[in-house]
């Protein structure tokens, strides 16, 4: 049976020093801080609390830079996936939480070695252009 409705995921493309952050999730593939929006907050106010509680980093949200549905094969589900740029707020180290196995921080060229969805990759890009570096 096809679903008629998807859950929203709202994610952040957060770039310190020309590296950018990113969370490898259960399935192994890398992904972008972020989550599903909870009743009463705004995509932005989503990121942000997101971001905060699986890297312990807080941020200025900017524009949304991309959007589309990512099919998850071995869900299997769809998600409709919303990118925004973000800023950090911090010179901290990023600290992971149990939601993920690991973290890091990556430059645009690395990004291209690591198992990701492709939209991830777009949103990153664009964010790279978009800050000029």
């Amino acid at each position: 049976m096809t679903p008629t409705a998807f859950p929203v995921s709202v994610k952040g493309v957060v770039v310190r020093a020309n590296r950018v952050l990113l969370l490898r999730n259960e399935r192994d593939e890398w992904e972008l801080p972020g989550g599903r929006i909870e009743i009463g907050e705004t995509p932005e106010e989503c990121v942000a609390r997101e971001i905060r509680e699986e890297t312990g980093w807080t941020v200025n949200i900017g524009p949304i830079l991309d959007s589309w549905m990512y099919h998850i094969g071995v869900a299997p589900r769809h998600v409709f996936i919303v990118t925004y740029g973000c800023r950090p707020d911090t010179d901290a180290e990023p600290v992971l939480s149990g939601e993920h196995r690991e973290l890091g921080l990556f430059g645009l060229d690395e990004t291209a070695q690591l198992r990701m969805p492709a939209g991830y990759r777009r949103s990153i890009a664009s964010w790279f252009v978009r800050l000029g570096t």
